[in-house]
């Protein structure tokens, strides 16, 4: 039962949920098109592992105080996260924008090769998952969304 009580897991599980759910408006508002497929997506703002890992150190601060070893755990690991999230991800995700192009150039190429209409459809293209890291912007935005959903979690 004492899970059910974990201030920083709860915290950090609630501002996933909100970062992920708050990229439709966000997107709308930039774009006009509502796009549900964003609460489960990788990337995009705000980062939902940024959201995610500020709130269970904030919420690890809140309980246990700033001198704990598990709030510096999880200030390491928050760090660790959020520059993986913006660096590593990011240029993975640059990189399949590239491959992805050189897939579709090559498409168009076999398409005027004899034998390319009778293949069928799913064997002809497979993409690879483009938005998957995020701008440093949209890190700290995260970062920022999960401090301020456990303070507020926290008064609550």
């Amino acid at each position: 039962m004492e899970l059910f009580t974990n201030f920083p897991l709860w915290a950090a599980l609630a501002a996933i949920g909100f970062a992920q759910f708050v990229k439709v408006p966000l997107h709308f508002f930039v774009t006009k098109k509502v796009d549900w497929s964003l609460v489960t997506s990788t990337g995009g703002m705000p980062s939902s592992h940024s959201a995610a890992v500020t709130a269970l150190t904030t919420g690890i601060a809140l309980e246990q105080g700033v001198d704990s070893p598990f709030f510096a755990i999880s200030t390491v690991f928050a760090v660790i996260v959020m520059f993986d999230a913006s660096g590593v991800r990011r240029h993975a995700g640059e990189q399949a924008t590239v491959l992805n192009q050189l897939v579709a150039d090559f498409q168009k190429f076999a398409e005027e090769a004899k034998l390319w209409p009778k293949l069928d459809e799913d064997s002809k293209r497979k993409e690879l998952k483009e938005l998957l890291g995020h701008k440093p912007i949209e890190v700290f935005f995260g970062g920022l969304t999960g401090v301020l959903l456990t303070l507020l979690l926290h008064i609550l």
